[in-house]
């Protein structure tokens, strides 16, 4: 009798600098039978990113490429990545801006998360800013990623209540909190 087999997953690398709370998340959620992906890759910029932890803990590949030379960087990346047949790259909390020659050869299969309301909010300290001009909502975005920093189009999109009391520190609390949900979730619409 043959045996059956579910459809195969979408081999995907995840670019982290700091936590790594979201790639722990994706690497869980990956583990689902119905989540069409699974983390084959971890790239980081440094080797001080705490989320490279992870790489040990579930048996998953990493690379650490400092991100001093732009050109050589992206040339080692886009090697290792080959090498590992990945298929989509998601970006959880990597603070290096890839370059639009790498996004064209990864043709829109690059995905971030991003703690705002997009377009709101684009780049750095997105909370401190949205606390600052007293808005009511924050949250997150998951977007695909172009050569326009935080600019390309959305996936899923979620929002938090900003209470009087909300500091940028509580704030990301909640933020983060979501992030976790939709970050999976926005894979599974794009690859199903």
């Amino acid at each position: 009798m043959k045996k059956l087999t579910g459809p195969k997953k979408i081999k995907t690398a995840v670019f982290i600098s700091g936590k790594g709370s979201n790639l722990n998340n994706l690497i869980k959620f990956s583990k689902f039978k119905n989540y069409p992906y699974s983390v084959d890759l971890i790239i980081s910029n440094t080797n001080k990113a705490k989320g490279l932890k992870y790489s040990k803990k579930y048996g998953i590949e990493k690379k650490i490429i400092s991100y001093d030379k732009k050109v050589k960087s992206d040339k080692k990346i886009l090697y290792f990545l080959k090498q590992k047949k990945i298929k989509l790259i998601c970006l959880a909390g990597f603070m290096k801006i890839l370059s639009s020659n790498f996004v064209k050869k990864f043709k829109g299969n690059i995905i971030n998360i991003h703690p705002s309301l997009l377009p709101k909010y684009k780049g750095l300290n997105s909370h401190i800013r949205a606390i600052k001009n007293g808005e009511k909502f924050s949250g997150c975005s998951v977007h695909h990623v172009t050569s326009k920093l935080d600019s390309g189009k959305i996936i899923l999109q979620k929002k938090v209540k900003i209470s009087k009391k909300d500091t940028a520190f509580s704030l990301a609390k909640k933020v983060l909190k979501i992030e976790h949900l939709i970050y999976p979730a926005a894979i599974k619409k794009i690859l199903n």
